[in-house]
């Protein structure tokens, strides 16, 4: 049965090797367990509940994509998204989570109609790339502060806006510990440094009286809180079409890169870069994140740690169901979820952040048409607190310098667009 499903065979691969490349996959990228509920909670959503849909939307997810694309990729919650949903979207913006699950779901049934009629090819065309890196970096700058903001390292002044905190404090300390850690493991090529290190500060947590230990296993919290929340009332508000708009772009070349990464990395696509069933694999991420919303958590995402998994022999679509599997299974852990403390996980935001902002390198700096728009979302994504207007104020720098730079032929009509719908954001909005 599974030789017929995933076609071991013809993939010179075989059960053995699959199962563990899942393992392998599924401990690189568990944290997500214990990051995005504590996020998610803080936008108002039960954790428990958050806890459970976490869970099966990663199973949705790689379930999808291993039975029906054939690929070693495993998806779950994004990182990055989830902070936009909880510090921009709700607390930022003011917005309901249930309100912010609608606008999730409408990205992902954006995302599927892209998919379905082929449009992906040409919107991934008609951005520039530039832009890509901008709002990437800018996402990792984003990330970096909620991290120290997490952590109590950055605290508010009401003279300088932030400041330092008290360094000296348990929090901070154990924070900084657990970034050095994943820095230290990672170097090491330790696929699992982020899980170890989230078990580790946790546990000196636990000896230092600084948690209460809930246990380890328990009976499934109640997904009720959640379940069907979606609240549609604001989704097609003009002060929203960021928000629908920033959920679609970041998944939409998220995704992609995480595909050519992991497809190249696994041989599955030809010289060209052409990747076979390319419209199920995108399929079954944009299914995921509409299955993720109903359940009740922020946008489910292809994941770069799939990587893992394939470098040490995952070919097929066995392989994220083996994560699927271990994502299902892990509902049963609720309690330890709930003990891990908010600075526990500020190491491994912080760390995504490095490699996210990673794309600087990528930036012709010398070339000011570029390095303009990429300064102004980087500075301004984690400065006003949102990615949203991050991305808005980037497209309107990018237009408005290459206008002044008598480079408007190199706009594309996507851009033009965009960018004036932006405008009128700003310019409309109370």
């Amino acid at each position: 049965m599974l030789e017929k499903l995933f076609s071991l065979s013809a993939m010179k691969t075989n059960i053995r090797t699959e199962v563990i490349a899942g393992l392998t996959t599924f401990v690189t990228m568990v944290y997500i367990i214990f990051v995005n509920p504590a996020m998610l909670a803080e936008a108002g959503m039960d954790h428990g509940a958050a806890f459970v849909a976490t869970c099966i939307a990663a199973a949705i997810g790689c379930f999808i994509m291993g039975f029906w694309a054939n690929y070693p990729l495993a998806l779950a919650p994004g990182m990055g998204l989830n902070a936009f949903f909880t510090y921009g979207v709700v607390l930022g913006m003011g917005y309901s989570w249930q309100s912010a699950l609608g606008a999730v779901f409408m990205s992902g049934c954006l995302f599927l109609l892209l998919s379905i009629f082929k449009i992906r090819e040409w919107v991934i065309q008609a951005i520039p790339l530039v832009l890509k890196r901008a709002i990437a970096t800018g996402i990792g700058a984003f990330l970096a502060l909620i991290a120290l903001k997490n952590a109590k390292i950055i605290v508010t002044s009401p003279a300088t806006l932030v400041q330092l905190g008290d360094i000296t404090a348990a929090g901070p300390l154990l924070a900084i510990l657990s970034f050095f850690i994943i820095a230290a493991l990672m170097y090491r090529d330790v696929k699992s440094g982020v899980l170890i290190s989230i078990l580790v500060v946790t546990s000196l947590a636990w000896l230092f009286d600084l948690v209460e230990f809930q246990g380890i296993v328990s009976a499934p919290p109640s997904i009720a809180p959640t379940l069907m929340q979606l609240d549609f009332s604001g989704v097609f508000e003009l002060s929203m079409l960021s928000v629908v708009f920033a959920f679609l772009f970041v998944d939409l070349f998220d995704t992609s890169g995480t595909l050519v990464a992991v497809t190249q990395k696994a041989g599955l696509s030809d010289d060209k870069g052409n990747m076979p069933r390319l419209g199920r694999a995108l399929s079954a991420d944009s299914s995921a994140t509409i299955a993720g919303a109903m359940l009740g958590t922020s946008t489910t995402t292809s994941y770069i740690e799939s990587v893992s998994g394939v470098s040490v022999g995952g070919k097929t679509g066995l392989t994220a169901v083996v994560v699927g599997v271990c994502f299902l299974m892990m509902i049963f852990f609720a309690p330890l979820a709930q003990m891990v403390p908010a600075y526990a996980t500020a190491g491994a935001i912080l760390y995504v952040s490095v490699l996210m902002l990673q794309n600087l390198k990528l930036v012709e700096w010398d070339e000011m048409s570029d390095a303009i728009p990429v300064s102004v979302v980087l500075l301004m994504t984690p400065l006003t607190f949102s990615i949203a207007h991050g991305i808005a104020l980037g497209f309107i720098a990018y237009t408005a310098v290459k206008v002044i730079c008598n480079k408007a032929n190199e706009i594309s009509i996507s851009v033009w667009v965009l960018t004036l719908l932006f405008v009128a954001k700003f310019a409309f909005s109370a």
